[in-house]
């Protein structure tokens, strides 16, 4: 178990972190909970991780053996799924702990997902896992999206959300504001997820995340709620050229 939470960590002060600060906030607070990361995922959503991340990589509708990006890939939840419904992943992550714990066997490639060391239209398809509010710049990763896909390319970004039902959203917040800190501080790092709750204040609005996206180059742009809205999954196209 985990002691009190400590001021110097800048992801656990009242006001979250942004800019650089930000950006080593993310890579070093990754590099502590990894070891326990996917336990503590399992338990705080009760395994529905796992079918969210079973819906986003058929969301993709890719053909076999396309090659697929999986940003902010941690340990490889994302890249076994895609493997296994028969594509090629490559497992991006700027925190080297996540990719030292990842047991997918996909490549592995340190990077920050905003500057990615891949060429133009050089991938079939992108997937990201938990992680939009984790950046410094979303439009900027948009463009980048749109950068390193092939036209007619496509994304799936799965992240967390907020119930549009006042009474589940109420529940939701009671549950990932106090229960998930709980967890967290028990099996891992508590002022980690201290910090998810809080963390979705980064997102914007989603008509304003969508027509970003559209923006970047994307069409057939949809946002879809699951389980009730505890998750979102964002999905487009590149465009053709």
């Amino acid at each position: 178990m985990t002691g009190p939470p400590t001021t110097d960590r800048p992801w656990d002060r009242d006001e979250l972190p942004q800019g650089e600060e930000k950006v080593r906030a993310v890579r070093e607070m990754f590099d502590t909970i990894a070891p326990r990361y996917d336990l503590v995922n399992r338990v705080m959503t009760l395994r529905l991780d796992v079918r969210w991340r079973k819906r986003t990589v058929r969301t993709l509708a890719l053909p076999a053996s396309s090659r697929v990006l999986d940003l902010a890939a941690g340990t490889g939840d994302l890249c076994v799924e895609l493997a296994r419904q028969g594509l090629r992943p490559i497992s991006v992550d700027l925190s080297f702990g996540m990719l030292a714990a990842d047991r997918s066997g996909a490549p592995r490639v340190q990077a920050d997902i905003l500057r990615l060391p891949m060429p133009d239209a050089s991938v079939d398809g992108v997937t990201c896992g938990f992680a939009l509010r984790n950046l410094v710049d979303l439009g900027t990763f948009f463009d980048e999206l749109a950068r390193v896909l092939r036209p007619g390319g496509r994304i799936a970004l799965l992240d967390a959300a907020q119930p549009e039902n006042r009474l589940m959203r109420a529940g939701h917040g009671f549950y990932f504001g106090k229960v998930v800190p709980k967890i967290g501080g028990l099996l891992s790092d508590g002022s980690a997820y201290r910090y998810l709750p809080r963390s979705l204040s980064y997102l914007p609005d989603p008509p304003v995340m969508l027509e970003r996206l559209r923006h970047a180059g994307f069409e057939t742009v949809s946002r879809a709620l699951l389980t009730g809205g505890a998750a979102q999954l964002v999905t487009a196209t590149r465009v053709a050229q």
